[in-house]
């Protein structure tokens, strides 16, 4: 798929004044375009929501935009919670799935009436003892063993082995805990899982689905249990490479429906709700890194060092996963020269690119790092005393609005104020 930056070099110039480089900018229309696409998708089935992964971008002006769409938040932490209660969820608006959950952590969830999910068998008595059992909950399935379909190119999907991985519970625990559950009074239950991370195919969520549907045939049959909802959560995929295909949400949700009416309509689940956690579909494309290019070095290897580094966005250093750059203003200059592009952390993999071919790049010039709108800012970090950058939305009308203010040293400091030798960090 062709990348193209959604804000042009002249609309950066026309933000620099009141926010410099560097900054994640967000796509408005974009996003609220691609969540009506969702939604379209899966409209066959009439209780269907999307509940967007907070962690993926926990911004309270984009939650709030997501939520006049209609979505739902996945939480998995106090904090979580606790933004998604300042923009205005609440009880079944929010699916909370964690693991070696802490009590204060579950008992905001039970507090604010949220979907809880649990991970393990132990967590059944655990949450009766720190808060009581809803009429509707969750368990998290792991089928174990390997699951490999729509491979990305990078090689690290991270749950391609549900044998190895942390969360969830066998079939066998599930049918144990829809017994206990039953007997200390919930009444309606949901499956949830997640195999595979960042599948670039039209059939994992087909393929998941069928896994989940059979699984609530079974599980059902054994317990008795009414099944009310199944959780698709995510791992569908974007296209950080040229080269790769985008998925195709209808095919996906006609997939989808395909499973649904050979499974569970027969057994008489046809009202069973889908539910799905797309984090990464739904704003990875829709966000970007610009940076500005601050200096050149030609020792080796030819390097452009950027006022960005792995802290506003830590994907290429942590997974080697790829980002595609496009040098602003310079969008149709032939890629002839070829570079590290780098940022300033004391690390060798600091690393936006690396032997990446891009236009002549000039000191001064903007960089623009596509598909940072899911797990970019939110996984920034202070590392090397470093300090976290600015959001800014590409408001539909084409405006832009400060939606994160970028860190300042008194952040830095800030959790170690009542030391003497700080207080000067702290004097207005």
């Amino acid at each position: 798929m062709e990348k193209k930056p959604f804000v042009t070099e002249a609309q950066v110039q026309e933000i620099l004044p009141d926010v410099p480089t560097p900054f994640h900018i967000y796509d408005e229309k974009g996003i609220r375009e691609n969540v009506r696409r969702i939604n379209k998708a899966f409209s066959w089935n009439k209780g269907f929501k999307e509940y967007f992964a907070v962690k993926a971008l926990p911004n309270p002006v984009i939650l709030q935009i997501l939520r006049e769409e209609g979505c739902g938040v996945d939480c998995s932490s106090l904090t979580e919670l606790m933004l998604s209660e300042a923009c205005g969820f609440t009880g079944e608006e929010i699916m909370f799935s964690s693991n070696q959950t802490p009590v204060e952590d579950m008992k905001k969830a039970h507090e604010l009436g949220a979907y809880i999910n649990l991970d393990d068998a132990t967590m059944v008595d655990f949450l009766d003892r720190v808060a009581g059992i809803p009429e509707a909950i969750f368990c998290r399935y792991n089928p174990g063993g390997t699951f490999q379909l729509g491979e990305s190119e990078e090689g690290f999907q991270v749950m391609d082995k549900p044998g190895d991985a942390k969360y969830g519970m066998t079939e066998e625990q599930m049918i144990d805990s829809y017994k206990k559950l039953m007997k200390k009074g919930a009444k309606k239950f949901g499956i949830h899982a997640f195999l595979a991370s960042n599948t670039i195919s039209d059939e994992y969520y087909p393929e998941l689905a069928g896994i989940l549907f059979q699984l609530a045939v079974r599980v059902q049959k054994a317990t008795g249990a009414h099944i009310a909802y199944i959780n698709l959560s995510g791992g569908v995929g974007i296209p950080y490479r040229p080269d790769q295909k985008e998925n195709d949400i209808m095919a996906i949700g006609e997939g989808v429906r395909k499973k649904f009416e050979e499974i569970l309509v027969p057994a008489g689940m046809g009202d069973v709700a889908i539910f799905s956690e797309m984090g990464r579909f739904t704003t990875g494309p829709y966000g970007a890194l610009v940076a500005t290019a601050i200096h050149e070095k030609h020792i080796y290897k030819e390097y452009i060092g950027l006022d960005a580094c792995a802290a506003n966005l830590m994907r290429p250093a942590m997974y080697g996963a790829y980002h595609h750059i496009t040098v602003l203003g310079k969008e149709d200059a032939p890629c002839d020269h070829k570079y590290d592009v780098v940022g300033g952390l004391c690390e060798n993999n600091d690393k936006f690119a690396i032997d990446r071919m891009l236009p002549k790049i000039e000191i001064g010039d903007l960089v623009y790092i596509h598909d940072t709108g899911a797990h970019g800012s939110a996984m920034g970090y202070n590392y090397n005393g470093k300090l976290r950058s600015a959001e800014v939305l590409l408001c539909e009308d084409g405006s832009h609005r400060l939606i994160r203010r970028a860190e300042t040293p008194r952040d830095y400091f800030a959790t170690l104020d009542f030391l003497p030798c700080m207080k000067q960090f702290f004097e207005d």
